[in-house]
């Protein structure tokens, strides 16, 4: 989608798109279910548990991070990864709304 059309559509829309952009990828996805499985901040512990190199992971961090998915904190020489909860809970609605519109119209098609 070019930057220029952004525009015709809702802010909803484009809110949405962006944030399932961020985590449409299976790496992604992983990555937020270490993060909530965890049931706290994840520091370091995701190279291990998925089997990827640390830039790969850095770089999946990062696309979470701009989109405002995950936030990160500085503990030492370590950046600890949780969840951003306002965030979270947008991406929540936007998409239970989105996926709630439909309704079974009974046979069309």
């Amino acid at each position: 989608m070019g930057l220029t059309k952004t525009e015709i559509f809702s802010k909803e829309q484009n809110e949405l798109a962006l944030l399932l952009k961020a985590i449409a990828h299976p790496a992604r996805i992983a990555i937020l279910q270490q993060i909530i499985s965890a049931k706290a901040c994840i520091c370091g512990d995701l190279v291990e548990e998925l089997g990827l190199a640390q830039a790969t992971i850095s770089q999946h961090l990062k696309e979470l991070k701009n989109a405002g998915i995950i936030q990160g904190t500085i503990e030492g020489v370590k950046v600890c990864y949780c969840i951003e909860p306002g965030t979270w809970n947008r991406l929540q609605k936007l998409f239970g709304d989105f996926m709630g519109s439909y309704v079974d119209p009974n046979g069309c098609c």
